[in-house]
């Protein structure tokens, strides 16, 4: 007998949350904020709308459906299954942080707060949930299969994201390694920098794009951002640095579908992060091999 649908509602802690459990009690809090400038009321109203649509998104999942929820922090621990439905009630990251633990589920981005959020990957509202559930378990459901990146390390290693892998040290240092394209077949070159980045069409709204920018945008080599559901990666070498036993050669490019990048580290410790979450690192040290391409495994969002 095949399990009936389950809803897991993805949300975070809110920042009013965060305050009054920092402070102990709400007049603590207020006035800790009262004396850098900034009310309270603001924070908390940004947590009152945030509830509302989680309540509002729990009153429309079907009957007969399964449901569960689960909170930013436990989503390395959480155990999706085939059968589920993601409904992430927050902001556009927050989607980014569920994808690297999905399979093909299908994702709905609810935004809590529209006009504060860009709404790239939160694109509904509340009350459209009732009637994007029941239909997001249909094929025939437009659904945008968005590109991931993943990284696998020689010792099988891997990390996967939505947006944007970043490899280098920890806390940003200098880096150093040897890059290489085409499985070493192409071009290789020492670099000392402050890190690689390798992102998808959906990271060319954040990170990448600002990279992107500060190196001319399309006058880089004429590299031109990929979108969204394209199968091309763009990387970026940040600040390279040239000397004796170190160039600057390859310091951006882009990825087709069966394209890589290989960095092989030669430094005692470097790590690799995706979507901005340096506490789930990949740990390279000296000589391990890191591959980089796109991910077999996209993501499913609802549109």
């Amino acid at each position: 007998m095949s399990l009936a649908p389950r809803a897991v509602l993805v949300h975070r802690t809110t920042e009013y949350e965060e305050l009054v459990a920092r402070h102990g009690t709400h007049g603590q809090a207020a006035f800790f904020l009262s004396s850098r400038g900034r009310d309270i009321e603001e924070v908390a109203e940004r947590h009152r709308r945030t509830r509302r649509a989680l309540a509002e998104v729990t009153a429309a999942i079907p009957l007969t459906w399964r449901q569960t929820r689960v909170e930013r922090a436990d989503l390395d621990r959480f155990l999706f299954a085939p059968e589920d439905v993601v409904v992430v009630v927050g902001q556009d990251g927050l989607v980014a942080n569920a994808a690297k633990y999905l399979a093909g589920q299908p994702v709905v981005g609810i935004d809590t707060d529209p006009g504060r959020n860009p709404g790239v990957l939160v694109r509904h509202r509340p009350g459209d949930a009732r009637r994007l559930l029941p239909a997001a378990l249909s094929t025939a459901t437009g659904a945008d299969e968005l590109t991931m990146v993943e990284a696998v390390a020689d010792d099988t290693q891997r990390l996967l994201a939505l947006n944007e892998i970043y490899l280098g040290a920890a806390g940003h240092q200098t880096a150093r390694y040897r890059l290489g394209l085409d499985d070493d077949g192409g071009a290789v070159e020492a670099q000392a920098s402050s890190g690689v980045l390798v992102g998808t069409g959906t990271g060319a709204t954040g990170w990448i794009r600002s990279v992107w920018q500060e190196r001319g945008g399309a006058a880089d080599a004429g590299l031109r951002l990929p979108g969204p559901t394209e199968d091309r990666l763009v990387w970026f070498v940040r600040e390279a640095w040239p000397s004796p036993a170190t160039g600057t050669s390859l310091v951006a490019g882009e990825l087709t579908a069966g394209g890589h990048l290989t960095l092989t580290v030669e430094s005692e410790r470097l790590i690799a992060f995706g979507d901005g979450i340096e506490t789930d690192a990949v740990e390279l040290t000296w000589g391990q091999r890191v591959r980089v391409s796109r991910a077999a495994t996209a993501l499913r969002l609802v549109g």
